[in-house]
């Protein structure tokens, strides 16, 4: 694997360095981080001091010092990376910032040019790494092409649009591919299986495409054409950090049961195939409270569908979202998911009572996917499947 790196996404932005102050070129003789005046560089320790020559600090250069010019843990993400056969590259011409080039050296990580012959005649699946606005670092397939990824927006919320590659391309700006908070995530990604996975699902009632990143941040893009179903989806999304992306047009001109319903069974679907083997994951989860509310949710990943729901509603609809359909969306995902699932709820306000619900849901989710670096390859099962 080739992976492409942003000059951002090792540290701050900055100008390629000039030839003479450049680390490693023939006139530079200061050290590392060093500027030619003997005031502070940008690379040098956030406490004033010099890294002496020839010598910088090792915890420092991994980040584990603020104010460091990479990262934090980008070193060691990326000494990883190259140890198990995933390359990092970035483009002649691109430069990381002052100091990187030296830390780099010394912990002898090479960035290949991915536009040499070396390395562009290669089948290799190619990965760019870049920044979004937020500070987060975006994975995206690479075509191939100079300075740019494949851009597919129309295939983004497009029932029936492919992602079989678990992965989808497009250009940072658009935010297409998975992100992580920092390096030490997206190399544990990368090296580990990812457990993402897309669901279409086409009827006569609907055309629904669902797309999951169980080990996403909590971002959300969600259009079933009901805005308070739309509102509780995205609370699976965010309060159990994933990502979901779920576009839906169903025959709302009848009802809303059919909609909820199908989205429900691509959703359940698509987790289900996410979690691959389950190994290593926690697999039961347990939660919520809200305001006047109360509500538990008991999950397990068990390969056994079984659903118990217990709670009443005042209301008819909440917003557009009808309450009956509240038990029944929590049957179709249990059913679907192949998992047994237990959700009581108590309280005053429906809307509250709903919404409790599905945030407990989030949370359950959350636990029972997570998975512990310390039983990666251990199926938590007696009878050895799930």
């Amino acid at each position: 694997m080739l992976l492409i790196i942003e000059p951002a996404a090792l540290g701050p932005a900055a100008s390629p360095p000039s030839a003479e102050t450049a680390p490693g070129t023939a006139s530079d003789s200061s050290a590392p981080g060093d500027s030619r005046d003997g005031t502070k560089a940008a690379g040098d320790p956030p406490d004033g001091t010099k890294a002496p020559a020839g010598s910088l600090d090792r915890s420092m250069a991994r980040g584990d010092s603020g104010g460091w010019p990479m990262r934090r843990g980008t070193l060691t993400a990326l000494k990883k990376l190259s140890e198990r056969g995933v390359q990092p590259a970035m483009e002649s011409g691109s430069h990381p910032g002052p100091g990187i080039p030296a830390l780099l050296e010394q912990e002898e990580i090479t960035l290949a040019d991915p536009e040499s012959k070396k390395w562009k005649d290669q089948p290799l699946e190619r990965l760019r790494v870049t920044v979004a606005p937020d500070g987060s670092l975006i994975v995206n397939k690479d075509d191939g092409s100079t300075g740019h990824a494949t851009d597919r927006p129309s295939d983004r919320h497009k029932p029936g649009g492919s992602d079989a590659d678990s992965i989808e391309t497009g250009k940072a700006q658009n935010d297409s591919g998975p992100s992580f908070p920092d390096w030490p995530a997206l190399a544990a990604w990368l090296l580990g299986s990812r457990r993402t996975a897309t669901r279409n699902r086409k009827t006569a009632e609907t055309d629904i495409s669902v797309r999951v990143n169980l080990d996403g941040t909590g971002k959300s893009r969600i259009d079933t054409g009901i805005p308070f179903y739309d509102h509780m989806l995205d609370q699976i999304a965010r309060h159990g950090y994933m990502d979901i992306d779920v576009a839906c047009r169903g025959d709302l001109d009848i009802d809303e049961h059919h909609t909820i319903e199908d989205t429900a069974i691509a959703l359940g679907e698509a987790i289900g195939e996410a979690l691959g083997n389950k190994r290593g994951i926690g697999r039961y989860g347990f939660a919520v409270a809200m305001d006047e509310t109360r509500s538990l949710v008991a999950i397990d990943l068990s390969g056994r569908p079984w659903c118990v729901f217990e709670g009443t509603f005042r209301r008819e609809k909440v917003g557009d979202f009808p309450t009956e359909m509240t038990s029944h969306f929590f049957h179709t995902l249990a059913m679907a998911l192949k998992a047994t699932l237990h959700v009581s709820v108590k309280g005053e306000n429906d809307h509250h009572q709903i919404e409790a619900c599905f945030k407990g849901l989030a949370r359950c989710l959350r636990q029972a996917v997570d998975r512990n670096e310390h039983y990666l390859d251990i199926l938590p099962s007696s009878k050895g499947m799930l």
